[in-house]
């Protein structure tokens, strides 16, 4: 499990930790928020995950959050300002342009999760999956 240490500027001995799947829930819930996002949609390999997550957390009497879709990695720690790189993969309406509603969600998940955990997100993959109502009549 991915984890990391977040300090406050204003009290530096001020520490949080905050786990990937927090992370991911944060993405998960901005990125259905996009206009012209129709929903997170797990990629290859991600049913699976996804199945496996939701047990593990019903098992410890969770509540399963939201999150098909969406990976959480380390960025790099060399860099100056390591943080996390995320990847969400989406389904989009065909009725807006799709290389724009990308963006929209890069700037979307950039700003939400660093005001909600104060992580730093180094980069935004974002992967569309699916274009659904394209409205093409044959």
């Amino acid at each position: 499990m991915i984890t990391i240490d977040v300090e406050d500027a204003a009290d530096p001995a001020t520490k949080a930790v905050v786990a990937a799947p927090v992370i991911a829930a944060v993405v998960a819930h901005v990125a259905v928020a996009v206009p012209g996002v129709v929903r997170t949609q797990p990629g290859l390999g991600g049913p699976a995950a996804s199945i496996v997550r939701t047990a593990r957390q019903r098992i410890q009497g969770l509540q399963p959050t939201p999150a098909d879709g969406v990976r959480i990695f380390l960025a790099d720690p060399d860099a100056d300002r390591a943080g996390v790189r995320v990847e969400v993969d989406i389904a989009v309406s065909g009725q807006d342009q799709a290389a724009a509603i990308a963006q929209a969600v890069q700037r979307t998940v950039t700003r939400a999760v660093e005001a909600a955990t104060g992580v730093h997100v180094a980069s935004v993959w974002v992967t569309i999956l699916d274009i659904e109502d394209l409205g093409v009549q044959g």
